[in-house]
This record gives structure tokens, sequence and C-alpha cells, in this order.
């Protein structure tokens, strides 16, 4: 019964990451018909297709490798473009503009992306990563608003009574040295409320002190029982903790062997826009080592090496581990509902910075080519030179394609090792 729970779970997520793609498409798909420019395809999906369907002068429909999804405006690529000099790039872009105007009629003409004014084509370019990142807004805030969200605090839940001397774990022996808070006579229950003169104010905020504070001096300052106490001056130890921003590796900095007390608590749209961001800060590390990162999972796939739980995962993954939550008897309803949210949200939010990337195919790098486009001609303008006409984006096609191609590569890699050797996370 659990496996058939876990399998109809992760089907459902399968549809729904589906849903936020086509959400996505919808973004730029419904502001490319209100300033009237053609759109002959959108899909879910590349590769062969599906399914699909056509409606007015759209095809609707599916297809089989579900790494995204697009929609395909008439007229990406300005028609004519004068350059100086011939060279294999260029050419390649007129190529490019010859097979685009093949597809266009005379009764097209006014419906082109690239006649269209720069604020237009800004709109539907940035249409779909902000249908993603209100998605991620909405996901979270209904998360941390109704289900609430487990928050740390700075009352001490454990002090760790040593640090061990060498990668050993169990009760403490003569050769391991105490750890700080416990040199200092920190206790469960104690809220710490002052670091070396600074007021702590979050958890976060005391992590930065002590991880900032190296092996250095401490004075800690706590609340116990009602009344301020000022505890025995030790020294933090420099060792190795993990990483906040990626927590599979390991830095140098200060340790003093305290665990905060969790809390649930419910917040409204401004604590979710603070946790979101904190959220981006570690969604930019891992898109910025996604490649390294998608390399290790090929390596370890190829040598049998176990997976590492904060490694990438594709759809496929993320929809295993949505059916492994449902599954966990240990969990309520509503814990599997907010999980699977927060997972969902999560999701959008990676996608929105992935997009937002200014290099073509994302939507970030025709974002980036209208705004070259308009401080160009702006430029141009203001010291009384003839206008440039468009930005020759049909240039950046073997940009698009290298990047293209190594995302396909990196998607197939990640489904196969999500098939083959699953994320673990109980």
């Amino acid at each position: 019964m659990i496996v058939v729970v876990e399998v109809l779970a992760g089907i459902v997520f399968f549809g729904l990451i589906i849903l936020s793609v086509l959400l996505h498409e919808c973004g730029h798909f419904i502001p490319a018909k209100i300033f009237g420019v053609k759109v002959t395809e959108f899909f879910a999906g590349f590769g062969p297709k599906i399914w699909s369907f056509t409606r007015g002068e759209t095809e609707y429909g599916f297809k089989w490798i579900p790494l995204g999804g697009y929609v395909r405006l008439i007229g990406m690529y300005p028609a004519k473009v004068h350059h100086r000099h011939s060279n294999r790039l260029t050419r390649l872009a007129d190529e490019a503009r010859v097979a685009e105007v093949e597809g266009i009629t005379d009764a097209d003409q006014g419906r082109l992306f690239s006649d269209k004014p720069v604020w237009q084509r800004l709109i539907i370019m940035s249409g779909g990563i902000l249908t993603n990142l209100l998605l991620a807004f909405l996901l979270f805030w209904a998360v941390f608003g109704i289900h609430g969200r487990a928050d740390q605090t700075t009352t001490v839940a454990a002090v760790t009574p040593c640090v061990h001397s060498a990668q050993t774990s169990g009760p403490c022996s003569k050769e391991d040295r105490r750890a700080p808070a416990a040199e200092a006579g920190v206790r469960a229950g104690d809220r710490i409320v002052s670091f070396n003169g600074r007021q702590v104010d979050s958890w976060s905020q005391l992590q930065e002190f002590i991880r900032g504070n190296d092996g250095g001096e401490v004075r800690l300052g706590v609340e116990r029982d009602g009344a301020f106490v000022s505890l025995t001056p030790t020294h933090t130890l420099l060792t190795k903790v993990p990483d906040l921003s990626n927590p599979g590796r390991t830095v140098e900095a200060g340790y003093l062997g305290v665990s905060p007390t969790m809390v649930i608590v419910h917040s409204g749209p401004g604590d979710t826009v603070s946790q979101m961001w904190t959220m981006s800060k570690q969604s930019l590390s891992a898109l910025a080592r996604l490649p390294v990162l998608t390399w290790n999972v090929a390596s370890d796939l190829v040598t049998g090496q176990a997976r590492d739980a904060n490694s990438p995962m594709s759809i496929v993954g993320a929809s295993r581990v949505a059916g492994d939550v449902a599954g966990d008897s240990q969990l309520t309803l509503g814990d599997k509902i907010a999980t699977g949210a927060s997972l969902l949200g999560g999701l959008n939010l990676f996608l929105f910075w992935f997009n937002v990337v200014p290099l073509p195919p994302m939507d970030g790098g025709h974002i980036a080519g209208a705004i070259y486009e308009a401080g160009k001609r702006g430029l141009f303008k203001l010291v009384r030179k003839p206008d440039p006409g468009p930005a020759d984006t049909a240039m950046m096609l073997p940009v698009a394609w290298t990047i293209g191609a190594l995302m396909l590569v990196m998607g197939l890699v990640l489904v196969v090792a999500d098939v083959v050797s699953p994320v673990e996370i109980f």
C-alpha cells in the first residue's frame, strides 16, 4: 500500500511540475498575444511529439523529453542586419534569419517579435520567470502562513560536552577537549542574548558571530530563569563545519557547541520574502556549481559511488522525493502536503534564477539583448548619431546552441541518475 501511495504521489508531483512549466510558458504566451505577436507553437517538453492539437494559429502539445517547455514566437531575430565584415558567425546568423523568414508571410508583417518596442519584448520575455517567482511566493506563503515553518531560536536545546580528537562519536574521552560552550558554562534552556558585547537577535545572526570569530575569545551573555548572566570567557574553536550555502561542503570557521531550540512559527508575506531571499542565495550557489555538481553525479554513477544527498536532481528525482515523503508513515498529512508544496516552491524559485541568467537560450539572454538594444539606441540618439537599428541577437546563436546542448546533456545525466541511483532522504 505504501508503494502505491509513493508512486501516485510521485505522479501527481510530476504533473504539478509540468503545470509549473505550462504556467511559465503562459507568462510568455499571454503578453505575446496581447501585443499581437504571432505564436505558432506552445509545448511542454522537447524532442518528438507525444500529442498535440491546433487551435487558431497555434499548435499546443507535449513532447517526450520533460526538461522544460517553449513557445515559438515568429520573428525572434531581426530580418535584415548589415554587417561590416562577413565571417562564419555572421553567416550562421544570416542562415538563422533565412530559416525564420521562411515561415513568415505578408500577413504576418507587424506581428514579428523583433519588430515590437523594447518595452513590449521585455514584458513578454520577463513573463515566464516572474510567473515562477509568483508561484514560489504563493506556495511558500501558504506553507509558512497555514502550516507554519520550523524556526531556530537562540534558546539552547543542548550543549555539546566535548570536541572529539578524531572522526569519532560517542562518549567523551580524556583526550577530547571540552567544547567552548561547555567551558563557558552554557546550559540547556539558556537564551543567548549577547556575543562579545553585541546583541543577539536571531540564531542566524549568532551563527555568523560564531563562525566569524574563528578561534578568538568569546564572552557570552545569557538569560537564565529571567535574569541576565555573564558567562565565563572562553575561545571558540576553529574547525571544519558545514558550509551554510552548500551543506555538502565543509569550511573552516568558529565553533561553539550549542544547538538551537526549534519552534513552529506562522509568518506573513514579509517573512516569506525574507526566507525566499535566504533560499535564493543557496539556489544561486548551487546554480554556479551546477556543471561541476552534475559531473560529480555522473562520476559517482559510473564508479558506483553512493549518491550525495545534496546533489542536484531532475524533475524525475524531485517527483521521487515527493513520493518518499508521501509514503513516510511518521509524517502527518499536513506535514506531507507542506513538504510537497515547499519542494514545488523551491523548484519554481530555482527555475526563476536559472532563467534569469543573461545568456541565451534562457529568458535572461533575450532580456539582456533587449536592454542592450535600448541602451545602444538611446546612446546613439543622445550623441545625435543615426539609429543603429535592432540588436542582432542572432549573433548569439552559437552560444545558445552550446548552452542548450550542455543543458540537455546535464538534464539527461540527472534523469538517468535519478532512476538508477536516486537520492535517499530517509
